[in-house]
């Protein structure tokens, strides 16, 4: 069958797409940015890329009509743009009118769980959604998650975060709000066993797990998975600014998604009960059960996808990745250092390897207090670290960078910086024959941004000059 998936580069779309590839079966990508994609799904004979965008109609014609199935995974958990709900209602309406001229004849929507009264205004967003979609030209099958948690996953990093960084917590009374979570191979086996299930067209489902919790219990049932001691102490008196402040600074999350999760976690996310296990045959293993299971893929550095990577985990990047491949050249400073390479292959695998845990090679302390100056004035600072210890691909969060461009083979790797700045900054590392280049490259925004780079020259000559001595090691 062909089957089309929207969200393709998103968290759950490229851990979806492995299992249809291996039932044979042809994938429509629609993706924003082409170029990005490409490092994801490249070798892949059966994966078609093409650039569209569902908020620009006109951009869909490019898709092939003779589609079968969908996998509509559309979703927005940025603050930035108040907006949002309207734009995921145009992105599905969008949907919508290109299905019709098309053979589609299923579409699978992930939701969330929205069974409370009082709803968020992303979970109202994501019920808007499903309206919408409903439709006499195709049948919908609606699947309404409750917290998902994998390796990678938003909740499951913040909760990781939380427990490991903290002895000892006083916390917002909404840890006291019940939920349901659910493994994200659960959630990806409900998924893929509904492909043309004619006896769930047009239906809605919730999907949980086995236990109903507090986030105080899962924050403590993590805590013992990983051999903690933890006290946590609720007080009704932390308003949701402050709460998502204090989300901001312990996690590695960006503020906006810090206030976007606490509007949310007031809400009590309990599914209600139906015959959807029986018919898919697909039995929710517990939260333990589904933090161990997160925790090997870690081991084995096995995460094929993370929020960080995800635009919105810094907040800064609104454009396409390959937009900001070309360093310009005019009004910019530069800091050029080049070397003579004693073995090409380490020294590509020492750059490939960069951040992270591994760290930036020559003054790791100084790399530290630019973090925390960049977190104190809201930015991403040091806390998202990388996917995987020595992969890099096009779009990945790399502390408070982000990868533009990453040839192994032709040596270069190219970051764009995503910290708080007066200017823009990008730090690129390259390998001609038998050179490395390291040029750090500043195009300043007025005043303020010439004073701040005069400002950390200094600083500038030692790390760089460190840092690219200690590469070619």
């Amino acid at each position: 069958m062909k089957i089309l998936v929207t969200g393709a580069t998103g968290y759950i779309g490229k851990r979806l797409i492995p299992l249809l590839l291996n039932d044979g079966h042809t994938i429509i990508c629609p993706v924003r940015d082409k170029k990005r994609a490409e490092n994801y799904y490249k070798d892949q004979k059966k994966i078609h890329l093409i650039e569209a965008d569902f908020l620009d109609a006109a951009s869909l014609e490019k898709i092939p009509k003779n589609i079968d199935i969908a996998y509509y995974l559309i979703h927005s958990m940025s603050n930035s743009a108040k907006e949002f709900h309207v734009l995921e209602e145009k992105c599905a309406n969008n949907f919508k009118r290109f299905a019709k001229s098309t053979s589609l004849q299923q579409v699978i929507y992930l939701s969330g769980i929205t069974n409370d009264t009082k709803l968020s205004k992303h979970l109202l967003s994501r019920k808007n959604v499903e309206k919408t979609l409903e439709s006499g030209d195709y049948s919908l099958t609606t699947f309404k998650a409750g917290i998902i948690v994998g390796s990678g996953s938003s909740s499951f990093e913040i909760i990781r975060d939380l427990v490991e960084k903290l002895p000892a917590m006083i916390a917002p009374k909404w840890l006291n709000t019940k939920s349901q979570p659910i493994a994200v191979r659960d959630v990806l086996s409900f998924l893929h066993r509904a492909l043309y299930k004619k006896e769930l067209f047009n239906a809605s489902y919730d999907i949980f797990g086995p236990e109903i919790l507090t986030y105080k219990q899962m924050l403590l049932q993590f805590a013992e998975v990983r051999k903690l001691k933890r006290w946590i102490f609720t007080i009704p008196v932390m308003t949701p600014k402050l709460s998502s402040y204090w989300l901001y600074f312990v996690t590695s999350t960006s503020y906006k998604l810090a206030s976007s999760l606490v509007n949310s976690m007031g809400v009590e996310v309990i599914g209600k009960s139906s015959n959807i296990n029986q018919i898919l045959d697909v039995y929710p293993m517990s939260y333990k059960e589904a933090v161990q299971l997160a925790f090997k893929k870690i081991e084995q550095n096995s995460i094929i996808s993370s929020w960080k990577d995800s635009y919105i985990s810094s907040g800064k990047l609104k454009k396409y990745v390959h937009e900001f491949i070309n360093v310009p050249e005019y009004g910019c400073f530069k800091d050029f250092k080049k070397r003579t390479v004693k073995n090409r292959e380490k020294t590509i695998n020492k750059i490939w390897a960069i951040g992270g845990e591994t760290g930036w090679y020559y003054g790791t302390f100084l790399w530290k207090i630019r973090g925390y100056i960049d977190q104190f004035y809201g930015g991403a600072g040091l806390r998202r670290g990388r996917r995987h210890p020595n992969e890099l691909n096009s779009g990945d969060a790399l502390d408070f960078w982000r990868v533009i461009y990453a040839d192994k083979e032709k040596g270069r790797l190219l970051l764009y910086a995503e910290m708080i700045l007066p200017g823009e900054a990008w730090l690129e590392f390259k390998i001609e024959e038998n050179q490395i280049y390291q040029t750090a490259t500043f195009r300043p925004h007025g005043l303020a941004g010439r004073l701040y780079w005069y400002a950390v020259m200094p600083f500038h000559w030692f790390v760089f000059n460190g840092m690219i001595n200690n590469i070619n090691k």
